[in-house]
């Protein structure tokens, strides 16, 4: 049973991958809404989050654990491979970055919230290669989305100004370095360009989990159930939207052992 966990519903973007490419594998889905967005917090405050996430979706079954969040993979990874050395952990910085070096001409731009590109996470990866990197956060795109504010004309003005820098510097690759970030991928892809490969998170990471686990396939008769924190009507209206099919959110207890 494959675990999902990430600040809110960005994450979603990962489930909606996920079955496009494997429409029988079970998963847990749960997202942190109570406490999003974690792109704004410290590095210990979003280690601990990651912490009881995951150990929320071990109680419930999880056997493998996706981080669908670029900020908790940005600094929480080693902390869930240490606390859990026997379950598989995929971050969304790995793979992500080994796509866009694959794709790139030589400049690839980064975006992300706060954490993700305080941390440095990128940049540590895509250093070993003779690129250059240009990265830019883009704290507000989190709520926006989470607003499903996808084509609204404050996004877009907020669009532009984040994304000028790396326009001005002519990347070629656009690392979405947020798995909320592909939801608003129109409105940066008219801005950006055509010429512009855009290399989504989510996409890299569903496509390492699915070959990573391939040796031992989850029991395909598991449900697949939806957790939030903090749940609304709203976040079932907007993940349906999304997945193209009818979601119910459980509420989630993060400090309930039982």
């Amino acid at each position: 049973m494959i675990g999902i966990f990430d600040s809110g519903i960005g994450g979603l973007t990962v489930v909606r991958e996920l079955e496009r490419q494997a429409p029988d594998v079970p998963f847990i889905y749960l997202g942190d809404t109570a406490r999003t967005p974690y792109g704004n917090k410290s590095a210990e405050t979003v280690i601990r989050y990651a912490l009881e996430d995951v150990a929320f979706l071990v109680r419930q079954g999880a056997t493998a654990i996706v981080i669908a969040c670029n900020s908790a993979s940005s600094v929480a990874t080693d902390a869930l491979r240490v606390a859990y050395p026997s379950i598989p952990v995929f971050e969304v910085i790995t793979p992500a970055a080994e796509d866009a070096l694959a794709a790139t001409k030589g400049r690839i731009g980064v975006i992300g919230t706060r954490a993700t590109i305080t941390s440095g996470a990128y940049e540590r990866h895509l250093s070993a290669q003779k690129v250059e990197v240009v990265v830019a956060a883009c704290p507000l795109f989190v709520p926006l989305v989470e607003e499903g504010w996808l084509e609204d004309a404050e996004t877009k003005r907020i669009a532009r100004r984040y994304l000028s820098p790396l326009r001005k510097q002519q990347v070629d690759t656009l690392i979405l370095g947020c798995t909320h970030y592909p939801l608003l991928a129109p409105i940066i892809r008219r801005y950006m360009g055509n010429r512009v490969t855009l290399v989504d998170s989510g996409t890299s990471v569903v496509r390492r989990v699915l070959a990573g686990l391939d040796a031992s396939r989850p029991d395909l008769q598991a449900p697949r159930r939806f957790y939030l924190t903090d749940t609304s009507a709203r976040s079932e209206e907007i993940a349906a939207t999304w997945l193209g099919h009818p979601v119910t959110f459980e509420r989630a207890d993060l400090l309930c052992q039982t």
